[in-house]
């Protein structure tokens, strides 16, 4: 069983990670996260693999949960399966919100341990005869790289990559956003979006760049059998340099409308390649 801990001060010490969760997000956690929310503690329940330590297939690691009293009890089966002596903090709804600095509705924190980073040659180097990679660039907006993450997840892509100037998956807007996804499907970072596609290239992915100027229709594109989709930010989307290495792909709109939201893109796309 997990081990229990009743907490009854905002200021006990044991629970200082948990302190100050805005605040903490803004300057960043030091190579730790904070997963948020039963959607989320589900997925990790389900993911982690005990006898590794509790790493996800990612490399991440859950280190502690902080949970209020009705959620702790209504979650019981869920805690279980974090294993023996793993540490579950459990407050009142009132120290819980004191601690956090907000009101905390959910009730359910944990905090965790991001793996060591990863070089994107070794993440693609394990990868199948059949291969679907994301790759990233220019990306500062939390909520898309979460959806991206979870369309990752959701169609069975076996990596993504990020250029240097992406925001941190591992933030904490996006992780929610992402329903835990950024935690378990496997990421690594490159200087730019040249050595992305290099990368790509090397691993033997086929390159494919999504814009509304692209000079395929996505409905007419066969899959190949490895292959690496390529996203770029809101407005400006991918760098000419970029698309000009790849096949560029688009999606029809209609009269007088010309983009579609990039997480947006990236389903329907990832929806397409799947399969």
């Amino acid at each position: 069983m997990p081990q229990i801990i009743p907490v009854t001060d905002a200021h006990d010490p044991r629970i200082a990670d948990y302190r100050d969760v805005r605040e903490r997000d803004l300057v960043g956690r030091q190579g730790r996260f904070m997963a948020e929310g039963e959607v989320v503690l589900r997925l990790l329940a389900g993911c982690l693999n005990m006898e590794q330590g509790g790493g996800s297939r990612a490399g991440h690691r859950l280190c502690s949960l902080l949970l209020s009293e009705a959620q702790a009890a209504r979650l019981a089966d869920v805690v279980e399966a974090f294993g023996a002596d793993f540490p579950v903090y459990v407050a009142p709804q009132m120290v819980m919100d004191a601690l956090v600095g907000f009101h905390i509705h959910r009730g359910i924190l944990g905090i965790g341990e991001a793996a060591a980073p990863v070089a994107a040659d070794d993440l693609l180097a394990g990868l199948g005869e059949r291969a679907l990679v994301v790759g990233v660039v220019g990306l500062t907006n939390h909520d898309n790289m979460g959806g991206i993450f979870r369309n990752a997840a959701a169609f069975g892509a076996d990596a993504v990559l990020l250029d240097t100037t992406c925001c941190d998956p591992l933030y904490r807007k996006a992780i929610r956003v992402s329903v835990g996804a950024s935690l378990v499907v496997p990421f690594a970072r490159v200087d730019s979006g040249g050595e992305m596609i290099a990368c790509m290239e090397q691993a033997g992915l086929e390159v494919i760049s999504l814009s509304p100027s692209g000079s395929e229709r996505l409905s007419a594109l066969a899959r190949p059998a490895r292959a690496g989709a390529l996203f770029g930010t809101e407005g400006p989307g991918l760098p000419a340099h970029v698309m000009a290495r790849t096949r560029t792909v688009a999606i029809p709109m209609a009269a007088g409308f010309d983009s579609l939201n990039v997480a947006t893109t990236s389903g329907i796309v990832l929806h397409h390649l799947a399969g």
